[in-house]
């Protein structure tokens, strides 16, 4: 789904702001609000999944849903369309995440579960340059035509969901999954963390502050001087070295202190920030390695919090 989505992703800074005229504040605001969509769709999802006791059902839903947002990008006339077309399509991806994850926590040993995850999020991450490399080759294919990639974009999509069909087993999740009726989460099971736990979240809402949208980063690019239709490879540089780093990155989570790669991850991605704002008029080149450093920080910090959020 991936290579769908990013195949899509790509180019929708650049379809906005060029085909359809919308301002730099509008891309922002669909990028916003389908993300932060994805994030509070998560939540619920991964409840949703230990109430019924089932994974599959759920991670099937999210990934048609995405699949079938996919037509309405090359139909949109206007920028209220791709709003909703990606909004669909996040809320796809806030309904597959946490059940996906937790079916991988399922059936994976305590022990290497570091290295399970790494896997999971490399081969995500070849997707996430895939799909720019396909969208660079359908551009040079079709004269420039976003509109027919995004077509294409159609076929990855419909075969991830096939595989889903097709290819993923659902597993039991235990006597409680079992049974359907596991304790229902309540406001009052908050006092149960400590402030160890709410430290962590502290740290990941400040860091996530500071970040901001790789469309930003693909319409400076393309400012810069970067042709059309090689716009697409300041994603695919990133996802490079995100998909390189996130297997080793696991597997010191397996082994390492939480609380230092936590600590190297961060320190990471402020350099690549700096080396952002002090990029000029060389955007173009430089968005690329930086933003690559950042991206390569990125690896380390689901592993850690997931590590300081088990202890």
């Amino acid at each position: 789904m991936d290579i769908s989505s990013e195949m899509i992703h790509a180019l929708l800074p650049l379809f906005l702001t060029a085909t359809l005229e919308a301002s730099v504040a509008v891309v922002g605001l669909i990028e916003g609000v389908g993300e932060s969509t994805s994030a509070i769709v998560k939540v619920f999802s991964g409840y949703l999944s230990d109430r019924i006791g089932r994974r599959k059902p759920l991670v099937l839903i999210g990934y048609g849903l995405g699949a079938a947002s996919k037509p309405f990008f090359a139909l949109a006339g206007a920028p209220a369309m791709v709003f909703a077309a990606r909004f669909a399509d996040r809320i796809g991806k806030g309904i597959r995440g946490a059940p996906r994850d937790a079916l991988v926590a399922d059936v994976t040993p305590p022990s290497i579960r570091g290295r399970a995850y790494g896997v999971r999020q490399a081969l995500d991450t070849v997707g996430g340059f895939l799909g720019p490399l396909l969208a660079i080759a359908l551009m040079a294919l079709f004269a420039d035509d976003m509109r027919t990639v995004f077509w294409f974009a159609l076929i990855p999509g419909a075969l991830a969901v096939a595989c889903v069909i097709l290819g993923v087993e659902d597993r039991a999740i235990g006597e409680e999954g079992a049974t359907g009726r596991p304790p229902p989460v309540r406001l009052a099971d908050l006092r149960q963390f400590d402030g160890a736990f709410w430290g962590v979240v502290a740290i990941g809402v400040v860091f996530t502050l500071a970040r901001f949208s790789e469309a930003f980063l693909v319409l400076k690019a393309h400012d810069e001087g970067l042709p059309l239709a090689l716009a697409p490879l300041v994603l695919v540089a990133m996802n490079v070295v995100y998909s390189l780093g996130a297997y080793p990155a696991g597997a010191w989570s397996d082994q390492a202190s939480p609380t230092r790669l936590l600590r190297w991850s961060r320190f990471g991605g402020q350099i690549g920030g700096f080396a952002k704002l002090g990029s000029g008029v060389r955007y173009a080149a430089m968005s690329m390695p930086s933003q690559a450093v950042w991206t390569s920080s990125g690896v380390l910090p689901p592993r850690a919090e997931w590590g300081l959020v088990r202890l």
